[in-house]
């Protein structure tokens, strides 16, 4: 099945603790970045968290944020060091003191409450349960995944029609190319016998079949159209399989391209320059797309 790497996922939670939400993005990207945003009191779960995005998400850029709401008078109250404050206080008035013995010492502004409190460990938030709120946050992360990777399910699925879609174009237009080859061959040889003629240029037979058969030889793309059928149904194995597909059709798209750039400047025939020319917009539209396959 094809995922798409691009998909928006949100799931929350409400309980006697209070409200939780996930939020989870996620874009293409070369292989699996996963970006975390942690409550601080939460923060031990980040290694669970990560492991469970990569039990089932292989490859793109996901941002996943976490917010949790304590209930009203639970975890909405603080903690006083009290000690603490004695000691900055202490600490306070004796560099007040060594600033007067100092001549032309600047005079200290004494600190607020406020300022007190806003110092590290004085005043903290009471925590809320991480065990019941952790255990709570993890099982909602495995429903918003499920949302996420459902996403990128459907997503994917119309990728993989469009990318399918135009493989059989390439096929078609492969075809028609070769069915045109002789055709191809005879007008050259038309338009050599033409030119002899009006050069009143007699025509010996051995070295006009040369001619032919370096024209034939030069303009020979049977190789580069075998390759693009190749391709072709590599992409569609591709499509069929189960695994992470994206890097590999990256890929064949190259590869592709590479067959349609040849198969352009082997052309001899204005059909084919153009069959060229839409080869190479057809690869370009699967290019573009396969960048948001997984």
């Amino acid at each position: 099945m094809v995922h798409s790497m691009t998909a928006f996922a949100r799931e929350e939670i409400s309980a006697e603790w209070g409200a939780a939400a996930w939020e989870l993005r996620s874009v293409n990207h070369r292989y699996l970045d996963v970006s975390l945003r942690l409550p601080e009191e939460l923060r031990s779960l980040d290694a669970g968290v990560r492991e469970r995005i990569a039990a089932k998400v292989r490859r793109g850029k996901v941002d996943c944020s976490l917010r949790v709401q304590p209930a009203a008078g639970g975890g909405a109250g603080f903690s006083l060091d009290l000690d603490l404050a004695k000691r900055l206080l202490d600490a306070k008035r004796k560099v007040e003191a060594a600033g007067r013995r100092v001549p032309g010492g600047l005079p200290l502004r004494s600190p607020t409450a406020l300022d007190v409190l806003r110092w590290p460990g004085v005043a903290e938030p009471q925590g809320i349960d991480r065990e019941s709120v952790g255990g709570a946050a993890l099982r909602l992360l495995d429903r918003a995944l499920d949302t996420l990777v459902a996403a990128r399910a459907r997503e994917g699925a119309k990728l993989g029609d469009m990318v399918a879609g135009r493989c059989e174009e390439v096929g078609r237009i492969a075809a028609r190319v070769r069915a045109a080859l002789p055709d191809v061959q005879e007008r050259y040889r038309a338009r050599l016998v033409a030119r002899l003629d009006e050069a009143r240029v007699d025509i010996d037979p051995n070295r006009l079949a040369q001619e032919l058969v370096m024209f034939a030889s030069r303009t020979d793309v049977a190789e580069e159209l075998d390759r693009l059928d190749t391709h072709v149904t590599e992409v569609r194995g591709a499509l069929g399989s189960g695994s992470p597909i994206g890097r590999r059709l990256d890929f064949l798209m190259q590869e592709l391209q590479r067959e349609a750039n040849t198969l352009g400047s082997k052309s001899a025939d204005p059909d084919t320059s153009r069959a060229s020319v839409d080869l190479k917009v057809l690869i370009e539209q699967m290019r573009e797309q396969v960048q948001n396959i997984e």
